[in-house]
């Protein structure tokens, strides 16, 4: 079986398993989406909807988040931490917006890389879940598996995995095969226990569902 190949019965394997590919960072506004996805850094999902819920209610949208004191920011997201850089990362990006977006979210790749805080993972979040464009994000989840599974070999870098998987992921299929990969990565090819082989829908294809694996991350749609 090719790479490709592969890829391709994953892909629709997980589809029956996981029917619904949705992100786990709770949003109604692409500018909410940036402002979890930068949260959700070395924090869970879970922890980050929580947090905004307090940073929205005081600062309802972008003009009032862009407007606030960072010390003030800072203290509403400290517990997804790194609450500093992370308070002066959504303060830029919201007076970016402001000023040069009125208030949008730019619907291209590389407009969204310029804004603070934004890399190569968080515009590829906002362009295939707000946009509906093609996009491969490379969070912790997706490293980990595509690795056991064979599609890519021994990368690590969010980059070049993303690089090596869009040969392989149909365009059309990619931003809902991520969003899988982290549901797949919660409940069976974990990464902080043995994975659960045993009952992986995708064992008979997977590369390595024989092979320990200790790789261990804190992870999320909105892992870095």
């Amino acid at each position: 079986m090719t790479k490709k190949q592969r890829a391709l019965e994953i892909i629709e394997r997980l589809k029956k398993e996981y029917p619904e590919a949705d992100c786990t960072l709770d949003y109604d506004q692409a500018w909410k989406l940036l402002v979890s996805v930068r949260l959700a850094a070395q924090c869970t999902d879970a922890r980050v909807n929580v947090v905004v819920e307090k940073l929205y209610e005081k600062f309802p949208d972008v003009n009032a988040l862009a407007e606030a004191p960072v010390e003030e920011i800072t203290e509403l997201v400290r517990p997804c931490g790194l609450g500093n850089s992370k308070a002066r990362d959504i303060s830029a990006c919201m007076k970016v917006l402001r000023d040069q977006y009125g208030g949008k979210v730019p619907e291209d790749f590389d407009r969204l890389l310029a804004l603070p805080g934004v890399g190569r993972k968080s515009a590829n979040l906002i362009m295939g879940d707000v946009f509906g464009k093609p996009a491969i994000v490379t969070d912790t989840h997706c490293i980990r598996l595509v690795n056991r599974m064979g599609l890519v070999d021994g990368i690590k870098e969010p980059a070049k995995v993303e690089k090596e998987l869009w040969k392989l992921i149909p365009p059309e299929e990619g931003n809902d095969f991520c969003h899988r990969l982290v549901d797949h990565g919660r409940a069976v090819c974990t990464a902080r226990t043995k994975p659960y082989c045993h009952k992986c829908c995708l064992e008979d294809i997977c590369k390595k569902a024989q092979v320990g694996d200790s790789s261990k991350a804190a992870e999320g749609c909105g892992a870095q």
